[in-house]
């Protein structure tokens, strides 16, 4: 079938005539053929495939294209890269490939079209359209990728045993591909992964997360999730997660499933944020739980600290899996270890000075922790649903009225350390720090207003009761 009407962009004919010049053939493989054909918005970025060298396309290209615009040059790949109006376009030289089994990365030669076909990852990615003047927009489809889109499934171009030892990271790719589309993985395809599973140890864990991210940036990323569990890959990434998925019973007493709870509410806060470091707070923010439960008669299963130790759980998993240790990880830490405050001041009266305590401690965080909490409640009974949702709304007004009223949010004493050191002749002292400390409590708790006069007045009244003399 013919495809001209893909190629409306005119890179597409600049690409074709450089090829001409050069008497390389020349195509467009990959994302860009597989979203035309779903009628997807394609991702800012193109790859071109040459039959012979990609840079060589890639530099005649730019010198067609009237501002000329820079070549980046990756040799040792046999790739180059130039930007056209926003557009990433990628060059690579048809290729095969052979591995060892202790790396993803191939040992590569210069190949025709189809060894270049053959080494892609999936059927519906390995499709083409030919950008040659005999046959412009002609669709190559070797391995029937248009029949796998229409029935959507993910499936290896050859022996899935083989494509996924190769490259373990595919495992991944096909899992994420699979919730992106809501394609289903070929049962042969999904059993290769099972038996490769081992063989993501050799993936990085930056790659891994990559995939994860693009997981959690989908609109139910427990599909994913349930694909990573079902084919014991998750295991190997997050057993602080999989860890969660048991359910016991003593004495009539059991308790959720705290790992299909966690998937849950990943899918409930998506429709509501976009942050991907919130969805990680919201699929982490249980993992404390396996290690502290705990049974009583009293009390039945308790959970005592989850939260607080869910929170050092973050940073090992940051850590080893090499994400990014700065304000990223100290937000989703913080989201874990303050998870279950908003949802204990539902359950409670509302009082101000609560109120006040969580705003104080969540700072510019405070919207984002509600936004968790809400998607917290998976109760399936619809009386304790409503009840939960209207607590929330009473606690988000109080919010409002404690800010308006307070402003707490980014909360500094009125009174600073050097004045108080020069009320009462102190050096840095401890006392310093008790008093700055009971000006908190006194504004946290409603007994003064945060405001300098009210501090300035309370400052002198607890100092004297300290022992300390003004100068």
């Amino acid at each position: 079938m013919n495809y001209t009407k893909a190629l409306t962009n005119p890179i597409f004919e600049i690409i074709s005539q450089a090829g001409k010049e050069l008497n390389l053939e020349c195509y467009v493989i990959g994302g860009f053929v597989r979203d035309f054909l779903l009628e997807r918005d394609f991702k800012k970025d193109i790859d071109i495939v040459a039959v012979g060298s990609g840079i060589e396309l890639a530099l005649k290209v730019s010198e067609l294209l009237p501002n000329k615009p820079k070549v980046q040059v990756f040799k040792n790949y046999g790739t180059a890269m130039l930007r056209y109006k926003e557009i990433d376009i990628e060059f690579v030289g048809a290729r095969k490939e052979s591995y060892q089994s202790d790396s993803r990365n191939p040992i590569v030669e210069n190949g025709t079209l189809k060894d270049d076909q053959d080494r892609r990852d999936f059927t519906i990615n390995a499709m083409a359209f030919s950008l040659n003047s005999s046959n412009y927009g002609d669709l190559v489809d070797p391995f029937e990728g248009v029949k796998a889109l229409e029935n959507k499934i993910i499936k290896t171009p050859l022996d899935p045993t083989i494509t996924y030892s190769d490259d373990p990271l595919r495992m991944m790719r096909a899992i994420r591909f699979a919730t992106q589309l809501n394609f289903e993985i070929e049962a042969q395809s999904l059993k290769a992964i099972t038996e490769n599973k081992d063989r993501l140890k050799i993936i990085s864990g930056e790659r891994i997360v990559d995939e994860l991210n693009k997981i959690l940036e989908t609109s139910k990323p427990s599909v994913g999730f349930l694909l990573l569990y079902k084919t014991g890959l998750l295991d190997l990434i997050l057993p602080e997660l999989t860890a969660l998925n048991q359910v016991e019973e003593i004495e009539g007493h059991t308790h959720k499933n705290n790992f299909y709870h966690s998937l849950e509410v990943v899918d409930n806060i998506c429709p509501n944020t976009d942050d991907v470091w919130l969805r990680w707070a919201a699929l982490l923010h249980d993992i404390g739980k396996a290690p502290t439960k705990r049974f009583n008669k009293k009390q039945g299963w308790t959970f005592h600290g989850h939260e607080f130790l869910g929170g050092k759980m973050v940073k090992k998993i940051f850590q080893r899996l090499h994400m990014p240790l700065n304000q990223k990880m100290k937000f989703v830490q913080k989201m874990v270890v303050m998870s279950s405050r908003p949802i204990v001041l539902a359950e409670d009266i509302v009082t101000d000075s609560a109120v006040r305590r969580l705003v104080f401690d969540a700072g510019e965080d405070v919207e984002n922790l509600m936004t968790l909490c809400e998607a917290d409640i998976t109760t399936k009974n619809p009386h304790k649903f409503k009840k939960y949702h209207n607590n929330f709304d009473i606690v988000r007004q109080k919010i409002v009225e404690v800010e308006e009223k307070d402003s707490v949010r980014n909360f500094q004493p009125p009174i600073t350390g050097e004045e108080i050191m020069e009320l009462f002749n102190l050096k840095p002292s401890r006392e310093i720090g008790t008093l700055k400390e009971a000006v908190k409590e006194a504004i946290l708790e409603g007994e003064i207003a945060n405001e300098y006069e009210a501090a300035y007045d309370f400052v002198l009244k607890r100092a004297e009761k300290m022992g300390l003399k003004r100068v």
